[in-house]
């Protein structure tokens, strides 16, 4: 873990001097926007790196070998969609990330799992909420029980209240009935 804690510092430090690479006269018209394409002009400067142009990119730039494909916190990320993919991964050198098409019941479990499992979650932030939603899922199901109980007790009461009122309501329109005839 040392060495690739290493590794990692020294990616950063060759971030750092690595430059911003643009595309060619980006900065001269407003319609191309600054993210890389490649020079291919015959006579482009860019391309034959010509002294004052932007630097393009090329190999001389990369990271060192150990730290290519790494999180930044050392471990290597593994897109997960399901509980089963949990199976091959290894805690000590990997992560996972749960993919984004993946829904809140699918990913609860995912979580769970992975917990159990002392796997490394890297986009746990989205799910915190449906995390404490699992966990608190028995708790939930024996109130809403509750609550569903109280609510067909107020129910059967408001009925029972109800039913003499409709009663005294015909009483009195046969007694009108009565008077009229």
């Amino acid at each position: 873990m040392a060495a690739t804690e290493k590794t990692l510092k020294l990616r950063e430090r060759i971030k750092k001097k690595k430059p911003a690479f643009v595309r060619q006269e980006s900065w001269r018209y407003i319609r191309l926007k600054e993210n890389w394409r490649k020079p291919k002009g015959i006579d482009n400067k860019m391309r034959k790196k010509v002294k004052g142009w932007p630097a393009t990119v090329s190999v001389g730039y990369r990271g060192p070998k150990a730290a290519r494909g790494l999180h930044p916190s050392g471990y290597k990320e593994v897109l997960v969609y399901n509980t089963a993919d949990l199976k091959e991964i290894d805690p000590k050198t990997q992560a996972i990330r749960i993919a984004h098409t993946v829904g809140k019941r699918k990913r609860a479990r995912i979580l769970v799992e992975a917990r159990k499992k002392k796997i490394t979650i890297l986009n746990l932030k989205e799910a915190k909420e449906e995390v404490k939603e699992e966990k608190v899922t028995e708790e939930t199901e024996e109130m809403e029980k509750e609550e569903a109980l109280e609510e067909e007790r107020e129910a059967e009461e408001k009925e029972k209240a109800e039913k003499p009122k409709r009663k005294r309501e015909k009483k009195r329109k046969s007694k009108r009935t009565v008077e009229k005839q």
